[in-house]
């Protein structure tokens, strides 16, 4: 019993706690997204739903990793087009495609969809029920699941370390997704930007995927995207945001300064 609630396993249950708010960005990020094509009154019920949903998930997902993880590694499937696609896949690589295939598919149909100028265009949300946006919610934050967990098992293989952090790790994202949604909904030329960045998680996804598989396309190895490469490409992402609205509002002063000056002149 002591060893079991030693210091040791309290300084890893904290820096699980914190991996698990920084590789939850992503998530966090697609969950005010998708919550915001339920109906409006229930986006807040979708996000806290689907949120306690996939934690549950997480932890019997976690026990069946430390469990079977054999069986999310061994290759089920062998790629031989020689010259062409060449890679072997499993179920973690395969789950972790699919994500971010899915991911891709989903980004860039809400960025066609916002760039529509048809006069019967609409708000994307309300574009899913409250049940099958929890569902998706729960399917993703399983895809996502998987880095946290690997990455935990690698810390600790003392369960109830791991079950804890991802049990406080969904109450911070529960806390944090309310005021996410919030400030997106508040500042709707956000959504933009959100939407490219969960394209960009749709590309993590599937280039890790495919690392996972060990693909091979025309001679060339998928090497995965780093997290360092992506919180650098997001930065850059916000930055170019930020400039370019600056930028807009100091060209639209402007423009309302030359305006009133010319009707200032007419006048005289």
């Amino acid at each position: 019993m002591e060893s079991a609630l030693s210091l040791d396993n309290f300084v890893t249950l904290g820096l699980l706690v914190l991996l698990q708010a920084v590789l939850g960005f992503d998530n966090l990020l697609y969950i005010s997204l998708e919550s915001q094509r339920a109906p409006a009154d229930k986006q807040a019920m979708v996000r806290k739903v689907g949120i306690g949903l996939a934690v549950v998930f997480r932890i019997v997902l976690l026990f069946l990793l430390m469990s079977l993880i054999r069986y999310f590694q061994d290759p089920f499937l062998n790629l031989n087009w020689t010259g062409v696609i060449e890679g072997s896949m499993n179920l973690h690589s395969l789950i972790v495609l699919f994500g971010g295939a899915f991911i891709l598919y989903t980004a860039t149909k809400e960025i066609l969809h916002m760039m529509s100028l048809e006069e019967d265009h609409q708000d994307s949300g309300g574009q899913r029920t409250a049940g099958q946006a929890i569902f998706w919610i729960v399917m993703m934050n399983l895809v996502f699941s998987f880095d946290s967990i690997l990455s935990a098992m690698a810390l600790s293989d003392v369960f109830w370390v791991m079950a804890t952090a991802i049990v406080l790790g969904g109450v911070l994202m529960i806390w944090l997704s309310d005021r996410v949604a919030t400030f997106l909904q508040k500042n709707r030329m956000y959504e933009v930007l959100g939407l490219f960045v969960l394209f960009v998680v749709g590309i993590m996804l599937v280039t890790e995927g495919g690392h996972l598989a060990h693909l091979y396309f025309f001679g060339s190895e998928i090497t995965p995207m780093t997290k360092t490469t992506f919180y650098f490409v997001i930065g850059v992402l916000v930055l170019t945001d930020v400039v370019q609205s600056r930028y807009q509002r100091k060209l639209l002063r402007r423009k309302e300064a030359s305006l009133a000056k010319i009707a200032g002149s007419s006048e005289t």
